[in-house]
């Protein structure tokens, strides 16, 4: 994954201090948990819809989750120096570490953090795989990537989320571990599909290799890729694989103590977002396939309730 790119001609755009947060005093927590949930809000995403049906811990404890996978996320995707983004992840490291030896902390997300990971007994390991993941994107190494790395990128990215999710609603066991894994891949290569274009504005291309290869693909310039004729081959090839995961993460969910009900209204949101990328043929963008409001409502309350 590339840095964003700009031409000469394009309008300069703004660099965030990734690291004005942890320079300022730390705020009280009731004003960090509002700044927190104006961030997630302000993201605008499905993810929001599913923690409707949380208790209050719970909630706030997914707010700050997100929020920490929204910074991340923007440090690999705004502009700005590459040695001052890959420096803002190792702050963000320093950061989870002092929030697992009990140390102050003074990011209004760490602060959000704080409860949630005492309460819910929440893993070091997987927030420090999400900071894992976005270096990658960092690095460059998903230019059409061999299978192994897109598995790896998905589980870091995704399959990371999911794991905090689950350990969130106490879910532990090992069928929890492996719908973590197995619905975040199913997420993951929804987004890859849907964003396609948006990525490869930014020289992204997450396409996995083999899949190219196999249409007949063999540049690896995004947008050479996208304009190719044999790219809905491999779009419905990956949308093969994507699906098979929801199908097996519905037979996981069944096996679950308690129904997880933010990670089946995720599921659900997806995989209609796919049926529609799907059926129309790949000729329809990212933002043509978000489902409306109503529908995502009429999603919570379905799986939701029941």
């Amino acid at each position: 994954m590339t840095a964003l790119m700009t031409t000469d001609h394009a309008a300069p755009q703004p660099v965030i201090d990734f690291g004005a947060r942890f320079k300022a005093p730390a705020m009280p927590s009731d004003q960090a948990e509002a700044w927190v949930r104006e961030r997630v809000a302000a993201a605008g995403t499905s993810f929001v819809w599913g923690l409707k049906l949380l208790s209050a811990p719970r909630r706030r404890a997914m707010f700050a989750v997100y929020a920490f996978c929204r910074e991340i996320d923007d440090i690999a995707d705004e502009p700005g120096p590459l040695e001052d983004r890959r420096a803002a992840l190792a702050t963000w490291r320093d950061e989870i570490g002092r929030l697992y030896a009990q140390e102050p902390v003074t990011h209004p997300i760490a602060l959000t953090l704080v409860d949630p990971i005492r309460r819910f007994a929440l893993s070091q390991s997987e927030f420090l795989a999400l900071i894992d993941g976005m270096e990658m994107d960092l690095l460059d190494s998903l230019q059409g990537p061999d299978w192994p790395t897109l598995e790896l990128y998905c589980r870091r990215v995704a399959g990371a989320v999911g794991v905090l999710t689950l350990e969130v609603l106490d879910e532990r066991d090992a069928n929890a571990q492996e719908l973590a894994v197995t619905l975040g891949e199913a997420l993951q290569l929804t987004n890859i599909l849907r964003d396609r274009a948006e990525d490869a504005e930014r020289g992204r291309l997450y396409l996995p290799e083999n899949l190219l290869h196999e249409a007949g693909i063999e540049s690896r310039d995004a947008g050479a890729v996208l304009a190719h004729p044999a790219l809905p081959q491999v779009c419905n090839s990956l949308a093969d694989l994507a699906l098979a995961r929801f199908a097996r993460s519905r037979a996981l969910i069944r096996r679950c103590r308690r129904k997880p009900k933010t990670a089946i209204v995720m599921m659900e949101v997806y995989w209609q977002q796919l049926l529609r990328m799907q059926a129309a043929g790949w000729r329809i963008d990212g933002a043509s396939v978000k489902l409306s409001k109503g529908r995502k409502l009429w999603i919570a309350l379905r799986y939701g309730l029941l």
